[in-house]
């Protein structure tokens, strides 16, 4: 089975004329692209891609898009990659790949008329997606047409997304987090507006002018986007504003539900086809790292370590192996993941950080994502990490790392009314900004990197 393609051959003969994507590159209805993966195919087909093969795209997202709907006409597997990394990713990927990985950077301008015979790949292997995995070394993780499907018909069924819904995209393509949004539109017939990067000035342009009623962003970008609307309450389209990649502070989540943003704090990862959890319309009684129930089809449990592990449909097929056996990174089916949880008696969950981030402060455990949660509510903080130094003492000193106009006195204050003393960081630091990726993830690695720079004062 191809899905995407199949999909779209769906849309093609049910409701041809409506558009299904719309980009910088071109807008296309459901007939036009899925006349226009036929033709991608064959091009694909010319380049020696043969069903089954890993087609490796560094491509922005307009060009990632179509690859995506060529490989799934084709039967091919499809690989995204950052462009600025693919170099150096290169190697690690071609000790993982099984001799049938194949590097491309875009189709050609001028696709081949006609197209091919939908083809499927013998073991249904879809996409496969980078990830650091559980331990920080960088994985690949496998997604069969069976996990998309899942995790699609789950996030449509959350969301509501129905044909005729639009979902505007701004998150990077060789993410999960925004690939997985072609998967959802096309599924529901529904159609996707593809922003070329983000720029928050562009982002509320369009939910001004277009119906758009769902919206993907990770909490760096919703900060922006809230500092452009100002004092403007969200467009009345607007019924999801779906945030993922990294976890949603206190202070956010309040800022932009006092503002009337329809907002869902989710959790999810490449290993599940991207959302696992979603909270829809969080009430005054919210707190930081709750993100609801799980998603149909899917399980949870917390391990001895206090991990969460999840098993269902949407669960990947393995880590990509070159013999591309099933299981690799499972015990039997489920799916130890990188984050600390609990799950209440409704079954929803809190996610509580990483547990590969936990501190030992004076003995105590600490999660940085819990110190960073109350300092980020102290007036006149921006944003704010917090990671640790050896010490004598302590094991694990604490020091935060803090952006904003908040004085000294008030943030020591701040910290004495409302953390104990071993989650009381020991020492400040101030910078101008903290190191995030494209999803607005801390940059953990960096931080300490950034203890004796020249750019941060200390206190």
């Amino acid at each position: 089975m191809s899905l995407l393609a199949n999909w779209l051959d769906e849309g093609a003969c049910h409701f041809p004329s409506t558009t299904a994507l719309l980009t910088p590159r071109g807008e296309w209805s459901y007939a036009d692209l899925a006349a226009l993966a036929g033709r991608g195919a064959g091009a694909l087909r010319a380049r020696g891609v043969q069903a089954g093969d890993i087609a490796v795209f560094a491509a922005g997202g307009s060009d990632l898009a179509l690859a995506a709907l060529a490989c799934s006409a084709a039967g091919a597997v499809l690989w995204p990659l950052d462009p600025q990394s693919v170099d150096l990713a290169w190697p690690k990927m071609q000790a993982l790949g099984d001799g049938r990985l194949k590097r491309l950077a875009t189709l050609p301008p001028h696709w081949p008329a006609g197209g091919v015979e939908r083809t499927a790949a013998p073991d249904d292997l879809a996409l496969v997606v980078a990830t650091s995995g559980s331990s920080g070394e960088p994985k690949a993780v496998m997604l069969s047409n069976a996990n998309l499907d899942a995790a699609a018909r789950a996030a449509n069924q959350r969301l509501s997304l129905a044909a005729g819904d639009l979902w505007l995209g701004c998150l990077p393509l060789h993410h999960i987090g925004g690939l997985s949004l072609l998967y959802r539109c096309l599924r529901a017939g529904a159609s996707l507006l593809l922003h070329e990067g983000f720029s928050a000035a562009a982002v509320w342009r369009d939910l001004n002018a277009r119906p758009v009623s769902h919206l993907s962003m990770v909490p760096a970008m919703l900060a922006r986007l809230l500092d452009v609307a100002g004092t403007a309450p969200a467009p009345s389209s607007l019924r999801h504003v779906l945030i993922g990649g990294a976890a949603l502070s206190q202070s956010l989540g309040e800022r932009a539900l006092a503002s009337g943003w329809p907002i869902c704090p989710s959790w999810g990862m490449s290993e599940t086809a991207a959302q696992a959890a979603t909270l829809l319309r969080p009430g005054k009684d919210w707190r930081g790292g709750q993100v609801g129930p799980l998603l149909s089809g899917l399980q949870a449990r917390v391990g001895g370590d206090g991990r969460l592990h999840l098993r269902g449909a949407q669960v990947m097929v393995g880590y990509l192996n070159p013999e591309r056996c099933p299981g690799v990174g499972l015990d039997d089916g489920w799916l130890a993941t990188a984050d600390l949880g609990r799950i209440d008696a409704a079954g929803w969950l809190t996610v509580l950080g990483r547990a590969d981030e936990l501190l030992i402060s004076g003995g105590v455990k600490v999660h940085p994502s819990v110190v960073e949660a109350c300092l980020a509510a102290c007036p006149g903080v921006s944003d704010v990490a917090v990671t640790a130094v050896p010490d004598a003492v302590w094991g694990d000193a604490l020091v935060a790392l803090v952006v904003g106009q908040t004085d000294n006195a008030a943030l020591d204050t701040w910290m004495r009314q409302h953390l104990i003393g071993a989650h009381r960081p020991r020492r400040v630091l101030r910078l101008d900004r903290l190191p995030r990726n494209a999803m607005g993830k801390l940059e953990r690695q960096q931080l300490r990197a950034l203890l004796d720079s020249p750019l941060a004062t200390s206190r």
